[in-house]
């Protein structure tokens, strides 16, 4: 019954170290600095008849987010997420409980130009106050696997 139990647990060990080790290089995140972070209020075709997300329709403000972001991976980084913190002129948060605030489609190794656009509700004070901003992808295409 001992033996059973300690061979149990030196399978999973394996299992699970073999599959740690045999991890493709593609789950790994790479970093992305971004900095220069402003935004501006969208054009008004990708304004037009905004509301927030959730069980009700309220008017929303519609931003895009700009800046520039570093990727000295030397590789191109796809899918990267973009995380920041957005504080309206009251230092509330304006995307409550989420610091995701979207993602880079690709990002060449270097520094390039990226944008973003974001809704927040109509009532948030401006202006709005953008910090700690970073992202991260993956330097090849993620596939799902299902």
């Amino acid at each position: 019954m001992k033996f059973r139990v300690i061979a149990t647990i030196l399978i999973a060990c394996l299992l699970w170290l073999s599959s740690w080790l045999m991890t493709p290089s593609a789950i790994a995140l790479t970093p992305i600095k971004l900095f220069d972070v402003d935004y501006q209020d969208c054009p008004p075709e990708l304004a037009e008849g905004n509301v927030t997300s959730g069980g009700s329709s309220l008017p929303a403000s519609c931003y895009i987010v700009t800046g520039k972001a570093k990727n000295t991976s030397g590789k191109t980084v796809y899918d990267a997420d973009v995380f920041g913190r957005i504080l309206d002129a009251n230092n509330e948060p304006v995307l409550q409980n989420r610091s995701r605030v979207g993602s880079i489609t690709e990002v060449p190794p270097g520094v390039s130009d990226f944008e973003l656009r974001i809704t927040v509700p109509a009532n948030q004070p401006t202006p709005l106050k953008l910090k700690q901003f970073k992202a991260s992808g993956f330097t090849s295409k993620v596939t799902p696997i299902f």
